[in-house]
Formats: C-alpha cells, structure tokens, sequence
C-alpha cells in the first residue's frame, strides 16, 4: 500500500520540502511507495524553491478518506446485452458471483443481471406450454450454445422471437400443431426423423434442429434452400438439445435497469449509508457512466485504511482532511507536542526542538551516510532557509546550521545568493489577495480552552503592510468567523529587520498585559518577534492562561 508524507493545510516551504525529501529518504531506505503530498498549492516562494531545485510539486491531495474508487474490484466480470444466458450463467459460476454489470459495446453501463433474473428468464412461463416455447435469440447463438454446425445458413446474426417445438410425437399430430404457429418463428427440434422433418422444411420453418449427430440428406438439403430454412446438427441427444436452446437465450430481457450505482469519488463512510438498506447484491462504482469497478457490502465494512507519514506537524487539526480515517504511521516534526494525535497501533514519533523539519530530515539522510540528489538537496536548504529566515531566527540550533553546511556540498546554487533570491521572491502582500493572505501559512492551535488561529508572512519592510492594512483587517475578521475561532492573529515578520506587526482580529480577554507597543487599534509592533512557534505562541498562550475559558 502507498504511504503519504505530507506536510500541514495551508502548507509552507518547510512543509512542501520536508514532505519531498522525507519521501525520496523513504524510498531509499525503507519505504519504496511512499509519495510526497501536500493539502493545497504551495505559495511563489516555495513554488521558487521548487523550481531551482528542479523538483516536481508534490500530489495535491485534500482529503485522504478513503473512496470508492481505492477500495472496489478492478477485476470485472460483466456482460453484454447480447451475451447468451448459458454463457453468461457459466461466467458467473465460474466466480461464484450473484450479479455482474451489464456493458454496452461502448463500454458504458446499462444495468446489472442477478442469478435470479436470469432463471426467471429461461423459466419464464411456468407450467403454460405455450409462453414458455419463446426463445428470443440468434440462431449463431444457438449454433454455438449446441456446440453444432450449420448444414444451411439463413441470416443467423440478428436477434429474433423463436418458438421451440420438439418432434416428439406422430408426423400428423406434429404437423397439426406446427400450425398453431407463425411458421417463420418455428423452431423445430427432431431427431432421425425424416417423417416430421419434410412437413417441417415444406411449410417453411425458420430453422429445423436435427439431434444427435444426424445430418439430413442432400434431397432435404436443397429442399431447405428452395424453402429458405436454416438447418443446424446438434450432436447432443433431444432432451439436451431443447434444454440447451432454451439456455442460449440472450440476456437482454433480464437485465435490471433500476439499479443504484456509485460515483467513484464517494467516500466509503457516505457509500455506508447509502448502501445500507438496499438488496442490490452488487454496486458498479462508475466515473461519468464508465465502469471502474464493482464492490459489496462486505468492502466496506472494513475498507484499507490509507498510511500517512506527517512532517512539520503533529496535530490532527493542522492535518490534511480525513487523518482520523487513516493509519498514522510516522511522525517528524520540531513543534510542541499537541495531544490531539491518535493512533491504531504504534508509530515512530521524531520529535526535536530544532529550527526546521527538513533539519530532521536532513539528520537522517547524514546518519545513514546516504547523498541526497542535489534537487533534494536544495529542497532541504530551502526548508532551513525558510523556517530559520536563513539562521537568523531565535530558533535556530546548531543543528541547524552544520546540517545545512553539509548540504552547500551537494546543492548547485550558492546558497547565500540562493537564500537573497528566495526573501525577494514571493510577496504575499505584492500578489495575493487578502483572504488569501491570511490563510496561506494559517495554523490553528487551542490553550486555555481557547482555539485561536495564527498566520504569518514575511516581506521584506512594511511599506505594502501599510497599504493594505484595512483589507488585511477585514480578512482576519472574516478568517476567525470561518474557523469558528475566538480570534485570529497574522504575524507579518520583517526578515530585513528582524521584527514583526501582530494584527488581531479581536483582542480576548487580558490582552491588555501583551507588554508590546501597542500601534493602532488590534496592531502591536513585536520587535525581534520572528519566530510563530517558540516566541509569539508562548507568548499568546501566557496570556490566555491568565484568563480562564468561561
């Protein structure tokens, strides 16, 4: 099975890079399906990264609950409408199915055939001696269901309403109730009988059926051509040859168009509740009207869980939709511990106070002698880079910085050059909406019984701040009232100076002992604040801890 990596919503550079290089060190070493993805597009800055690295975009992916199109049957038997019942039935017990899809030529689904529809077709009629004479098939069909051969051909290809009857009895009470009949739907059954077989080929019959092996002779031959009567040898015996004819009927009738079929894209959890309380015994699962596979109800009891490997993060409520449903089998990340974390079974958790995951990830590639590719390389940088705003952050370690001097040795830009480049690139405030602003590195969080989000950019100045202050203020607003938060913050750090403005949404109670300059109005100038984690956090959560959650 696929494992994951990804990084968290609303993912950074150190999330994006993290995720890619922690996958690439998997499939080196111990996981060789594992795939990096990410919850959402990666922001210019990374998408810069990305590109000096030459390294591709990780799988955008935002939900991982598991849909119908991961856990249903690729293998399908299935039929066509023009399929015969005896080899449909045999197809079916061959696999010991109870229904199978029914697929026009174009492959497109039109309904489903159950074991039942199709005994209720051959046995149709009951006891009546008449209805149940009716055969609707071809004659090619017949020929093949018989394992016979013509002797005379007529049009054997299209399909037509026959009317079986069986040359059991005397020539003349034969011929008296060949007359009952349309003679051009008469299908006669005989053996070695020449007696029922010239009245047959003399009233024009549609086809004569000669069992046992028997062929007619050449004077009943050509009476068959001048009459335009199709002649077939069976090699079985009567009883088996009717039986069989009637089992080489075409399935088309039987077929169940008022079927429930289920889009490909459906999660399981929803296919559970729509499945509940129907009889169907099997689902298509279909994508525009095209089959992709089939399933029970028995899938979905206990549907494959998916693997996922988070980086950068440790909180379910900062991880990609649907984590609850998956198997957490790894974590790697430089946070704190946020408790809402559960697991099936047991998981390596690397957890260490450094400046950036890709530092951890870095470590592992170091500690198991393993040379990262040069793409992979810069990914790594990149991650340092961003988190530690180049090492200059409160939480740089020295891990951080002899892990990233290792790898100036396999990255091909300068990395000095590299990391001027990459501040320069990506103005959040020059490019991006303001709602998109305050959500593109978004992290929500809860002390105090207080759940709160913060977000943060970083731009070199505060000149474009100032231009777009208000319209950042009403994004925030309407940011908190989307997560359903108390507030929400958006740090803006200077990497030229070394400091930040906090912008509030609103200001919850005590906030008044924040001890920074208040600017304006839910504005407070943060100097030498960069760090979202180890400085503004404790910060927010010193203050929330004074005020109890009512």
């Amino acid at each position: 099975m696929t494992v994951h990596v990804f990084g968290h919503r609303n993912p950074d550079t150190d999330a994006i890079c993290s995720a890619i290089a922690y996958a690439d060190y998997l499939r080196r070493t111990t996981r060789p399906d594992a795939i990096a993805a990410c919850c959402g597009p990666p922001n210019e800055r990374t998408e810069f990264a990305l590109h000096q690295a030459g390294v591709p975009l990780p799988r955008i992916i935002m939900d991982v609950r598991p849909e119908l199109d991961d856990i249903c049957n690729r293998e399908v038997v299935f039929a066509r409408p023009t399929d015969v019942f005896y080899d449909v039935y045999k197809r079916m017990n061959e696999h010991g199915l109870r229904a199978i899809p029914v697929l026009d030529e174009d492959d497109r689904l039109l309904g489903l055939v159950t074991l039942l529809n199709l005994l209720e077709l051959v046995f149709r009629g009951g006891v009546d001696p008449e209805s149940s004479r009716g055969v609707r098939s071809t004659l090619d069909s017949v020929v093949q269901v018989l394992g016979g051969k013509f002797q005379h051909e007529v049009d054997s290809h299209e399909p037509e309403d026959l009317v079986v009857t069986v040359g059991a009895m005397s020539a003349g009470g034969f011929t008296e109730r060949l007359k009952k009949y349309p003679a051009e739907r008469l299908l006669v059954v005989s053996g070695d009988r020449p007696t029922i077989q010239l009245p047959a080929l003399e009233m024009g019959v549609r086809a004569l059926v000669v069992t046992g092996g028997f062929e007619l002779s050449s004077g009943l031959i050509e009476l068959a051509r001048n009459r335009g009567v199709a002649i077939i040898s069976s090699p079985l015996d009567t009883a088996t040859t009717t039986m069989r004819i009637k089992a080489a009927q075409i399935i088309e009738n039987a077929i169940d168009r008022d079927f429930m079929q289920l889009s490909a894209k459906l999660p399981v959890t929803e296919a559970k509740q729509q499945v509940a309380r129907c009889n169907q015994p099997v689902f298509p699962v279909t994508d525009n009207n095209k089959l992709i596979g089939v399933l029970s109800k028995s899938d979905l009891i206990h549907p494959p869980r998916p693997q996922l490997v988070l980086v950068d993060h440790n909180e379910l409520g900062q991880a990609v939709e649907g984590a609850e449903e998956a198997d957490i089998i790894e974590v790697l990340d430089h946070h704190r511990l946020g408790g809402s974390l559960k697991s099936t079974g047991p998981m390596r958790f690397t957890m260490d106070p450094v400046g950036s995951t890709c530092t951890l990830v870095a470590r592992m590639f170091h500690q198991s002698k393993i040379d990262p590719e040069p793409g992979v390389a810069l990914c790594m940088a990149s991650g340092i880079i961003s988190d530690t705003l180049f090492l200059r952050s409160p939480t740089t370690t020295d891990v951080d910085r002899d892990l990233l001097e290792w790898l100036r040795g396999f990255c091909k830009p300068e990395l000095d050059q590299f990391a001027a480049e990459f501040f320069q690139v990506g103005s959040a405030l020059r490019t991006c909406t303001p709602d998109k602003v305050v959500r593109e590195d978004c992290k929500q969080f809860e002390e105090g019984g207080k759940r709160f989000s913060i977000s943060q950019i970083e731009e070199i100045g505060f000149d474009l701040f100032w231009q777009r202050q208000h319209e950042l203020a009403k994004a925030l607003e309407g940011l908190a009232k989307d997560l359903q938060v108390e507030f929400s913050a958006l740090l803006v750090t200077d990497i030229s100076s070394n400091g930040s403005l906090l912008l509030m949404s609103s200001e919850p109670e005590g906030w008044e002992e924040i001890n920074y300059p208040q600017l304006e109005d839910k504005l407070y100038k943060l100097d030498n604040v960069v760090s979202r984690k180890k400085q503004l956090l404790p910060l927010i959560s010193s203050l929330l801890e004074l005020t109890p959650a009512h």
